[in-house]
């Protein structure tokens, strides 16, 4: 059985019957939409969204999931699923996963407006139901990832950022989501304002963690989902490279800028600068930072009783640091 199916197994049931509920939280009168939207559901990815929410569920309240969890499980991933759409048009994106994106297949404006569509079904399906405290949790997580993106654009024309300001970009963008869902989870079955919010800390971490891996990535030699040196081509700031920045000598932070800058299409170049960060540290750096992270996830979850979901949730922080993808 592989790690995946392992985690999903405490929660197989509650995961079949959420993707039908999902699936009708989003149709429509209009035929156009319910093609595109049975497209989106079709393309599924691993689902890490939802399993967050229902293991964090189980755990707080030992077994015990409610309609609201599947409420806040659906709005999590038909604003999220709403937010990647509008990535792809942003990015001038053509691929999702190993499948056309919805701009690709039906232009921008479609895709704009299938955006707005999915985030007004997520607001409307908290809104109907009363879930004002879950609509809460899930809003400010918009607006942080929206905030993480604006504020990764503004710092990095300047190739300069400190470590917090990475710190401050990775945990709006990528870690801010993963909270929102271990948070909703937790606050859908159990009214402990302190278990609720030790739930939140946990997603945040495991989410930095996340976004970390994924900085370690551009530099590995195995294939992987995305190709090696593409953050450097594309001049964005992981850590390996900020930590490298911060150490190295005046002359080689100019030539390591001046090669982001100026080079980052040069294929030998680019090898160049992932030699200079690992001969550095930059990597042992990073995956140290990684692992306190991870290590301060667990930590949360010590708080809790034994169960098959808190099993869950420890495989899930161990699978986001050992995966290969």
């Amino acid at each position: 059985m592989n790690i995946t199916s392992q985690i999903k197994q405490p929660i197989f049931h509650e995961m079949e019957l959420f993707e039908k509920k999902f699936h009708e939280s989003m149709t429509s009168k209009v035929a156009l939409l319910n093609r595109i939207t049975y497209y989106i559901v079709n393309r599924k990815g691993k689902q890490m969204r939802p399993m967050f929410v229902f293991l964090t569920a189980k755990m707080v309240s030992e077994g015990i999931v409610n309609e609201r969890t599947y409420r806040g499980a659906s709005v999590i991933e038909l604003i999220h699923t709403a937010t990647l759409v509008h990535d792809d048009v942003v990015d001038d994106s053509n691929r999702r996963r190993g499948f056309f994106s919805i701009n690709a297949l039906w232009k921008n404006k479609i895709a704009v407006l299938v955006g707005d569509y999915l985030l007004s079904k997520g607001l409307l399906l908290s809104i109907d139901n009363g879930d004002f405290d879950l609509l809460r949790i899930i809003s400010v997580a918009v607006r942080e990832m929206s905030e993480g993106e604006l504020l990764q654009i503004e710092k990095a024309r300047r190739l300069d950022i400190t470590e917090d300001v990475y710190y401050e970009i990775i945990r709006k963008k990528t870690a801010t989501l993963i909270a929102a869902c271990c948070a909703l989870g937790a606050k859908s079955v159990i009214e402990d304002d302190e278990k609720v919010e030790n739930m939140r800390k946990f997603g945040e971490l495991i989410g930095m963690a996340f976004q970390i891996k994924d900085d370690l990535f551009d530099y590995s030699e195995e294939a992987i989902g995305k190709p090696t040196g593409i953050d450097i081509k594309e001049q964005k700031m992981t850590l390996p490279l900020i930590h490298v920045l911060n150490i190295c000598t005046p002359q080689e932070k100019k030539w390591l800028i001046n090669s982001i800058k100026n080079h980052n299409k040069d294929k030998k170049r680019v090898k160049e600068v992932i030699a200079f960060v690992k001969n550095n540290n930059g990597l042992a750096y990073a995956e140290n930072k990684m692992i306190e992270f991870q290590q301060d996830a667990l930590s949360l979850l010590g708080n809790f009783p034994d169960s098959e979901f808190k099993d869950a949730l420890t495989l899930m922080v161990n699978y986001v640091i050992e995966r290969k993808k």
